[in-house]
């Protein structure tokens, strides 16, 4: 149920995103290229990357960061899907730059 509704919220953010599964995850891909990846454990969703470039939003992830480039959220905690959207979102925004 919460994979189904970060794929949903991921989706809403990247409307024009495809899907595959990369690293034995689901990835959600702008043109054929990665743009965020997400799984469950257990005991926290990871989200990955961390986008980089909305110092607001990066404020926010704080709380969330685990090494470099993985968000992890608490399974004990309300999972934040308005902010998994929103860096779905920066994350397309960034992906989008690239090419």
């Amino acid at each position: 149920m919460i994979l189904k509704e970060i794929r949903r919220s991921i989706h809403a953010a990247v409307p024009d995103a495809g899907e595959m599964i990369s690293y034995d995850i689901p990835t959600v891909t702008i043109d054929g290229h990665y743009v965020v990846y997400f799984a469950a454990w257990a005991h926290h969703i990871s989200v990955y990357p961390v986008p980089r470039g909305d110092e607001t939003l990066n404020n926010e992830l704080e709380q969330y960061l685990s090494g470099k480039g993985t968000l992890k959220f608490p399974l004990t905690k309300p999972i934040p899907y308005q902010l998994i959207s929103r860096v779905a979102g920066q994350l397309a925004a960034e992906r989008r730059r690239k090419h």
